[in-house]
């Protein structure tokens, strides 16, 4: 079967049907549905119906369209159309766009101000039949800005309050996530109540909650119970001179998170919540925690918390580096983390 430009094998079908734990039930006695993220094979360019058909060929309950530019249209009537087609082919599709803080280093303004990018996510969110609208804050860049992480985090719940009777009105919850080392999941939290939990929650990344120095299981017990939908990845982290490096991968292949253990408590703290991979392997990042100012940009951290990090940081070992732009990496990483959370782990719902 070709999809895209994406070739399945009759051996990557049967071993990503082969289900060998048994489901893993949520609190309210539910499969899990189990995503892709359309990052995770960004390389493609995939848009709109490709992105269903690729989706509808890995037999995935969702299909998580992070970016406007990949549903190929802003066109509501067009996005309804894409949602029935979707329906037809068993998919969910849920939906996002990037950064609504009017002051984040990462806000563009090719959707307007923010608050009309914001409402434009919302629309489209409603047409595509998407109970969510992520979007981001920005990134770790945003710690280093006047006024610090606290300025921005005020800043976006002014934007999200203008869209608050939009966002009610059309039956969706805006999931803003812990995004490329911005927010902390304390910090995050902070931002939901004070935006509103009533029509905020969090889009829970795995992988990111690394970058602010947090256990995932840890960054999971405090935003699990905001949880509106996820884009998650495995983890690799290890020692250096400066404090440690992380590299992002495929589920199952970092060594240092307890995903049995991670996606249990995900099962007891997000019922309904699907999980959403998102891939972005190749690269390793490394954070100077033990150089001089590394810490000027970060809020106290507990104690307890750091030392939780530092336990995976001691446990880790590194991992080769390749191009994460690579079609066939980002397609077998995406693939492999499929399997694994079906076959280790008994996630979806579809045999």
């Amino acid at each position: 079967m070709a999809v895209a430009g994406l070739a399945l094998s009759s051996t990557s079908n049967r071993a990503l049907g082969a289900i060998s734990a048994p489901p893993l039930l949520d609190s309210k006695g539910q499969r899990i549905p189990l995503g892709m993220d359309n990052f995770a094979v960004r390389a493609f360019g995939m848009k709109g119906r490709e992105l269903v058909d690729y989706a509808a060929s890995l037999r995935l309950d969702t299909l998580f369209i992070t970016d406007i530019a990949a549903f190929g249209t802003q066109d509501l009537v067009i996005l309804g159309e894409l949602r029935r087609y979707a329906q037809d082919k068993g998919i969910a599709i849920q939906s996002g766009s990037w950064s609504v803080c009017p002051t984040s280093e990462r806000f563009k303004k090719d959707w307007g101000t923010a608050e009309e990018h914001l409402a434009l996510c919302i629309r489209m969110a409603k047409a595509v039949g998407s109970p969510v609208a992520r979007v981001v804050l920005g990134s770790r860049e945003d710690r280093k800005t006047p006024g610090g992480i606290q300025a921005r985090i005020e800043d976006t719940v002014r934007v999200l309050k203008s869209q608050r009777s939009l966002a009610v009105d059309s039956g969706v919850k805006i999931a803003i996530e812990n995004h490329a080392g911005d927010m902390t999941a304390v910090e995050l939290v902070s931002l939901i109540e004070a935006a509103g939990s009533d029509y905020v929650g969090a889009n829970l990344d795995s992988g990111n909650a690394l970058w602010t120095l947090e256990d995932p299981l840890d960054s999971l017990e405090k935003l699990g119970p905001y949880a509106a939908c996820t884009s998650l990845r495995d983890s690799a982290i290890w020692e250096t001179d400066k404090g440690c490096k992380i590299q992002w991968t495929a589920m199952g292949e970092g060594g240092v998170v307890d995903l049995k253990a991670y996606f249990t408590r995900f099962a007891q703290l997000c019922p309904g919540v699907a999980v959403n991979i998102e891939t972005i392997g190749g690269f390793a990042l490394e954070f100077a925690y033990l150089e001089p100012g590394f810490w000027e940009v970060w809020n106290q951290k507990p104690a307890a918390e750091f030392a939780r990090f530092l336990a995976l940081v001691k446990r880790g070992r590194p991992v080769p580096q390749h191009d994460g732009g690579n079609k066939e990496m980002q397609k077998g990483e995406l693939e492999r983390s499929l399997r694994y959370c079906r076959e280790i782990i008994g996630l979806g719902t579809k045999s």
